[in-house]
């Protein structure tokens, strides 16, 4: 009978091994991590910030609920699990406002006050107005197409790492393009801080 080969290494480290890794994340990789967590957090409820995603994947990591394949680097894997929390939020919010419908009280009338079924779930405004955003960020860099590819990695969840052996581009051009876009999207105000 022929054996079938996995499709993922499923071998993991250990927690003490995860707790080390944790331990050797560099101020770089902090800082990736930090800007992963405030993607996530766009569009969640201003109680879910992107501290509390960074700090619930670290928490997971550490206490060995969740343990990082052998060859994923950390912050991946971390940038994973902070999506998978994303996930796991809009699923739970999905479920409580399928069981129970919420009523949000708007301006009183003339009769009383008006109700009105509120989702707290991405609303189709919301999705449109994320998609606008990402077209206006591509539309920015349409002439860049270095950056774009570095759009498409981060949006992959990719290391600067693996965009730059994926798509071939050199250290020095990726730091450059990095640059542009730090620059030219503080210029245009779109950044990832809450407002």
């Amino acid at each position: 009978m022929r054996q079938i080969q996995p499709l993922v290494d499923t071998k993991v480290v250990g927690p003490a091994e995860s707790a080390l890794a944790l331990r050797l994340i560099t101020e770089m990789e902090l800082l990736k991590l930090k800007a992963i967590a405030k993607l996530h957090a766009r569009g969640l409820p201003p109680d879910v910030g992107w501290d509390d995603l960074l700090q619930e994947a670290l928490t997971r990591v550490l206490i060995g609920a969740r343990l990082p394949p052998e060859n994923v680097p950390i912050v991946m894997f971390l940038a994973g699990i902070m999506r998978s929390l994303k996930s796991e939020h809009w699923r739970r919010v999905a479920n409580r406002s399928a069981r129970l419908p919420t009523l949000r009280l708007d301006q009183a009338s003339a009769e009383g006050w008006d109700l009105e079924l509120c989702d707290p779930a991405p609303t189709p405004e919301r999705s449109l107005s994320a998609r606008q955003e990402l077209a206006a960020i591509k539309q920015l860099f349409a002439d860049d197409i270095v950056v774009l590819k570095i759009i498409a990695g981060l949006a992959d969840d990719l290391s600067a790492e693996q965009i730059r052996c994926v798509h071939g581009i050199s250290r020095t051009d990726y730091d450059s393009a990095r640059k542009r876009m730090r620059r030219a999207l503080l210029r245009e105000g779109l950044t990832c801080e809450k407002k």
